[in-house]
């Protein structure tokens, strides 16, 4: 009978170590915006560490909504840690009917419809919770309607269970690129304010491995929270961040290269599944000859959990390094300092300070009682005086109110007056080469400088292109042919403004485009070096991205707003973007209007001469970019700002009246210089910074 007993007790015993489910009730979903946390105690677990011998195996969810892809459902440790179990999946389907997750499902939620009986993986790996702490305590379910006052649900059970050989965490400990390692001490990273929290940097020697063991480049604090709009729902977040000491004051630092600051972004790039949209934009502009943000892959650990292949980059910021215009102090508001230097933009009024500005006047043309929100960016809304508020806004109107009088392309005092055409040209190519749906409406910056130092209006830097180039399945965004800034959506609440359709009723603006995009399709536009780019970031991707989607399981899945069909790998993500790119670069050689005129007589007029330089800011060497139209001799110079030149050179262009220059400007002290041509047929002067 004692021997009965004992093998009884082993039984016992060892289906107690196998499986141990815990049971939790339900409740009302709110439908107000706010979530909701079921808890669930977790006590006599046995062991209690929970780790890859005995851990968490699986969770059970049974709700009742009849829009289940408003959900964001996630399961909650007693530790803090979390892991997203379904975020905004099924579409209007209804329900969760005892749906399972566990790791070792043969798909992912993101692959099931409703009501998801069986079987799935979650889409974070909920062997995350298997990192050696405590199992017993409170467990929560976390669940948010993220489209409140619309559809109620209800939460009906819920369960967790623990068993013998569960998955771990994902095993992540080296990379050939570039590591950040962040550690909130125990606190969930919010949208606003930002939080304290410790962070490392491994940046070893270009060609050398990452180890996350290595001694760190940057080994301090930062203050971080969750950043982006529409990217705010989605379970990889992107994140900005601000370099912090120890007493959470601002601390000027150089991360990857970069010049000193303190604001920078993690931008996760969740739906575009090539993980270069962004960059593509940002170095297509600086190609181009102007300032656009800095940035590296990364790949990011958050409290010992891996995160993914992100965009580390520089924020938007007013500097000598980035957006380099005249500082403007707070008793700046007379005279020729009040007139610059600014910056703001045509953006959603979200994030901290985001929605203060001015209205223009003048109605957007696709919707007539609409209107457009100018922001403040630089000076902040809460640092910009009265008056500086007051001469920016008069100066956007009287842009505005020149470019809809009836002498707007006059070439003296017209618009161009104003703003510098060549940056409006280079802005809408970047827009219209990508076909971004948000183009002209959203993240649009524009920036002045002081009136001494140039004072007219200038487009850029551009920001925000993840669902550009083939990535939206909205207002056409998957259409290689059509135009963005003809946009015609009259109930969308964000609009463009008159300005690009007017622009382009002026006969030599239009030539002046269709020379500029003549001029760069030979090289920096070629389909040639899209290409280029394109596969060799794939390639320095190409260890990095298996990582990232293992840990995000979303090839072949849609991820709003991914256009149909969804390619089945990274490879055909690759080739479906420089498909896509290469007909779209067909159409609008077909369709850029205007006309450059070509070498023929004296009498030939001269539509675009073009003067730009790049990289800028530039270290060694720099590239000149010559475009007069028509072949020609020019004596260039480059001259500090006293005008003491450096570096002089003529130069003389080809028959199309293009040329190349290539100065050494090594031997050039770091800081502002300026390249000017002061005979032939073009006249002017263009800055660029040397570091």
């Amino acid at each position: 009978m004692n021997r009965l007993i004992f093998l009884l007790f082993l039984h016992l015993l060892s289906s107690t170590l196998i499986a141990q489910t815990w049971y939790g009730q339900g409740g009302v979903i709110p439908d107000d915006g706010t979530p909701v946390l079921f808890e669930l105690n977790v006590t006599g677990l046995s062991p209690s560490i929970i780790d890859t011998l005995h851990g968490i195996t699986g969770a059970v969810i049974n709700i009742t909504h009849p829009y289940d892809s408003d959900l964001i459902i996630a399961l909650v440790a007693p530790d803090g840690s979390s892991v997203i179990l379904s975020n905004g999946n099924g579409w209007d389907g209804d329900d969760y009917q005892n749906t399972h997750f566990t790791d070792t499902a043969a798909i992912s939620i993101t692959q099931g419809s409703p009501p998801f009986n069986g079987f799935y993986r979650p889409q974070e790996l909920m062997g995350t919770f298997n990192n050696g702490h405590e199992g017993n305590g409170n467990w929560y379910l976390y669940i948010l309607d993220i489209y409140p006052n619309a559809d109620q649900g209800f939460l009906l059970n819920w369960s967790i269970t623990f068993g013998q050989n569960p998955t771990g965490p994902f095993l992540f400990s080296s990379s050939n690129l570039p590591i950040v390692l962040i550690e909130t001490f125990g606190q969930e990273i919010p949208d606003d304010p930002k939080i304290l929290a410790g962070m490392k940097i491994i940046d070893n020697a270009p060609g050398q491995r990452n180890q996350i063991t290595d001694p760190p480049a940057y080994d301090g604090y930062a203050g971080i929270e969750i950043r982006g709009s529409s990217s705010q729902m989605f379970p990889k977040k992107s994140y900005g961040f601000e370099t912090w000491n120890a007493l959470g004051e601002e601390l000027e630092s150089s991360l990857l290269g970069m010049p000193e600051e303190t604001d920078w972004i993690l931008n996760a790039n969740y739906s575009d599944k090539t993980l270069v949209r962004n960059t593509l934009a940002y170095q297509t502009f600086r190609n181009m000859g102007h300032y656009s943000t800095r940035y590296e892959h990364v790949e990011v650990v958050i409290n010992g959990v891996y995160k993914g292949v992100y965009i580390f980059s520089e924020k938007i910021k007013r500097d000598g390094d980035r957006v380099d215009i005249a500082r403007l102090k707070p008793d700046d508001n007379s005279g020729d300092p009040l007139t610059g230097g600014y910056i703001f933009k045509v953006d959603k009024p979200t994030g901290s300070g985001g929605g203060e500005g001015w209205e223009s006047n003048y109605p957007p043309p696709a919707n007539p009682n609409g209107t457009i929100l100018f922001q403040y960016e630089y000076p902040k809304a809460d640092e910009i005086t009265d008056a500086q508020k007051e001469y920016i806004a008069e100066y956007v109107n009287t842009f505005e109110s020149t470019l809809n009088g009836p002498n707007f392309d006059d070439p003296e005092n017209g618009f161009r007056k104003y703003a510098d055409e060549g940056t409006f040209l280079d802005f809408f190519i970047v827009n219209e080469i990508s076909k971004n749906v948000d183009g002209y409406r959203l993240s649009t910056f524009v920036h002045k400088e002081r009136e001494s130092l140039g004072g007219r209006l200038r487009m850029g830097p551009v920001w925000d292109y993840d669902i550009a180039w083939r990535n939206a399945n909205y207002y056409g965004g998957e259409d290689y042919t059509g135009w963005s800034y003809q946009f015609n959506v009259q109930d969308d609440y964000w609009q463009v403004p008159f300005w690009w359709s007017r622009l382009l009723e002026d006969t030599l603006y239009a030539d002046n485009l269709k020379c500029r995009w003549t001029f760069l399709r030979n090289d920096l536009l070629s389909d040639a070096s899209f290409d280029h780019y394109i596969d060799s970031l794939a390639l320095v991707l190409d260890e990095s991205k298996e990582r990232n989607f293992t840990v995000w399981p979303i090839l072949g899945v849609y991820v709003w707003p991914n256009p149909w069909p969804y390619p089945l790998t990274y490879a055909e993500e690759i080739e479906t973007l420089k498909g896509w790119i290469h007909n779209r670069l067909d159409w609008l050689d077909n369709n850029i209007p205007g006309t450059c005129y070509s070498v023929g007589t004296e009498n030939t007029q001269i539509r675009l001469p073009v003067l730009s330089v790049f990289p800028n800011p530039a270290k060694d060497n720099l590239r000149v970019n010559i475009n007069t139209g028509i072949e020609s001799r020019l004596s260039l110079s480059i001259s500090d700002p006293s005008g003491r030149i450096a570096l002089h050179e003529t130069v003389v262009t080809g028959s199309d009246g293009s040329a190349v220059w290539h100065p050494d400007i090594s031997g050039l002290k770091p800081g502002v210089w300026f390249l000017r041509t002061g005979d032939g047929p073009v006249t002017g002067t263009t800055k660029f910074v040397k570091f």
